[in-house]
């Protein structure tokens, strides 16, 4: 999904998940509301790739009504880090188990910042 496309509704994806990206308004960035998992990973890595595409110094990423992000959607969150030619990411008000992931398997990391809940 385009992040300058923004959805309307929630969205149910096959096994019932539900997930909606949408632009940030004012800032650079895309907000998730729903779970971020195997049945929803498409879109979501879709919407990183058109942050990625977009991105400029900064760009944001806005979780606070995501209730569950799974190892893969945390993963593709930091590729998407990883292959910013510059700047960084700042991912808000994620899930606890975000930043615990990112601690793991990619300590150190420094163009995403996480602003915890």
């Amino acid at each position: 999904m385009d992040p300058t496309q923004a959805v309307d509704r929630w969205e149910p994806v096959r096994g019932g998940a539900v997930l909606e990206v949408s632009p940030l308004t004012g800032r650079p960035g895309i907000r998730a509301r729903g779970e971020i998992s195997e049945v929803t990973r498409s879109p979501w890595e879709a919407a990183l790739a058109g942050l990625a595409r977009q991105h400029a110094d900064v760009s944001y990423v806005e979780l606070s009504e995501v209730g569950f992000v799974d190892v893969a959607g945390v993963a593709a969150l930091a590729v998407t880090a990883l292959g910013l030619a510059r700047g960084r990411m700042v991912v808000e008000h994620p899930p606890p188990q975000v930043p615990r992931v990112l601690g793991l398997f990619w300590p150190g990391l420094r163009r995403i910042e996480v602003a915890p809940r």
